[in-house]
């Protein structure tokens, strides 16, 4: 029979390749390694990841931004793994609101915008308080809309709403 190969001469002349170690880098191997680092007087056992993470840290502390920005985003990364491995346990907000006129009342009294004044005569008692806006209040929306001009009974809805109508620059 005539082959490829003569008798008694091997097709693979190099021999059985040798088993292939896995890929190990430098790195690997230093992180594998443990150090001893004495903090405040206490020495502690950590990896290598472990003490750059705290020496980044302290530099971070000491005003480095590099440093800051690395920790910033070691937290951001943490965060997302946490997130993502503990999902929430509660079931999710509803928020409802309700609209009550007296509340925002009290928020113009207590910012200073408007004032109350004392309740004229024959106005029902339990009625809500009559408010006035202060003359600073009307001067600047007047200011915001000097684009569009005023009808003359909206000029008189805001004298009758405003606490001296006769200060406000027109």
């Amino acid at each position: 029979m005539n082959g490829r190969f003569q008798k008694g001469q091997s097709g693979n002349p190099a021999g059985r390749p040798k088993k292939r170690r896995p890929q190990v880098s430098a790195f690997d191997i230093i992180f594998d390694k443990r150090l001893t680092v004495s903090q405040n007087g206490v020495e502690r056992e950590l990896s290598v990841d472990e003490a750059l993470q705290l020496q980044t840290y302290q530099a971070a502390l000491k005003g480095s931004r590099m440093a800051a920005r690395t920790i910033l985003k070691m937290i951001a990364k943490r965060e997302t793994w946490l997130a993502a491995r503990n999902p929430p346990k509660h079931a999710p907000v509803e928020i409802k609101t309700t609209h009550e006129a007296r509340t925002a009342d009290e928020a113009l009294l207590l910012l200073g915008i408007a004032k109350e004044m004392p309740l004229p005569e024959g106005w029902k008692e339990g009625k809500d308080p009559l408010l006035k806006l202060q003359p600073w209040v009307v001067e600047e929306g007047l200011r915001r809309s000097k684009r569009r001009t005023i009808e003359e009974r909206a000029m008189q809805d805001i004298r009758r709403s405003t606490l001296d109508p006769e200060k406000p620059v027109w």
